[in-house]
């Protein structure tokens, strides 16, 4: 049997202290590294996201943010509007709001409008004939057209398409929609909504800015969705040019 020298048992020994010591330093600071930061992320999602793309995840996130966006716009429209709450035949302005919130995410018809969603239900709720709760009606409206607008959904996976000529049409339609709400008046010279306002006390432009950030995600979506199809188109017709065989094992 070979006799192990005392110098080299001692190397060793050193070498294994200073494992050892790299490895409880790499533990200690394993917290601030970005790998653990990703799986943190990953383990904060949820089930339904493994079946969506990149641009799925930011179709549904901009659903989201955007409704969120015409709530929050709906509930200032009713402090500037209080009759139109009286209206609604509710006595609270939560309950009025759950009631359009509802409608639009169920993608159920307001009574109030007869039916009309979108762009027909807009086009009434805007009307000098709409005697109704002209709020609600509004935000239903534009609520509707945005879930038609990506194929009648909230949330979007591998297997959806969505046509981002609509997204970019539904952008240019809010655009009008904002025109519309700061210009149209009633019979006696008044706007149909009070919204924006300039005057000597001061200015008020927030619905515009909250209807800016809507189109905003509108045209940055469209872009992206314009991007997948390029590339996939792209994709394609290089693997014809090159006549790429796909591996197989």
């Amino acid at each position: 049997m070979a006799r192990v020298l005392p110098g080299f048992t001692l190397c060793i020994r050193r070498y294994c202290r200073l494992l050892i010591g790299l490895s409880m330093l790499f533990a200690s600071g394993c917290s601030h590294q970005p790998g653990n930061d990703i799986i943190s992320q990953f383990r904060k999602g949820t089930p339904q996201e493994v079946l969506q793309t990149s641009v799925d995840r930011m179709a549904t996130l901009t659903m989201r943010d955007n409704l969120e966006s015409l709530y929050l716009l709906m509930n200032k429209l009713y402090l500037r509007n209080p009759q139109e709450l009286k209206k609604s035949g509710f006595l609270d302005v939560g309950t009025a709001e759950k009631q359009v919130r509802m409608a639009i995410e169920q993608q159920e018809p307001l009574p109030t409008l007869g039916g009309k969603k979108d762009l027909a239900a807009l086009s009434y709720a805007m009307s000098p004939e709409f005697l109704g709760d002209r709020v609600g009606a509004f935000i239903y409206a534009i609520g509707s057209m945005l879930v038609t607008a990506h194929g009648n959904r909230l949330e979007f996976y591998m297997t959806d398409a969505i046509n981002p000529t609509f997204v970019s049409n539904a952008a240019r339609n809010i655009e009008k929609a904002t025109w519309i709400l700061s210009q149209r008046q009633n019979r006696q010279g008044e706007p149909l909504l009070f919204s924006n306002e300039i005057s000597e006390e001061g200015s008020n432009l927030s619905f515009a800015v909250e209807f800016g950030k809507i189109v905003a995600r509108l045209d940055l979506l469209t872009q992206m969705l314009d991007e997948r199809y390029r590339r996939i188109g792209l994709n394609y017709a290089q693997s014809l040019l090159f006549l790429n065989f796909l591996p197989v094992q």
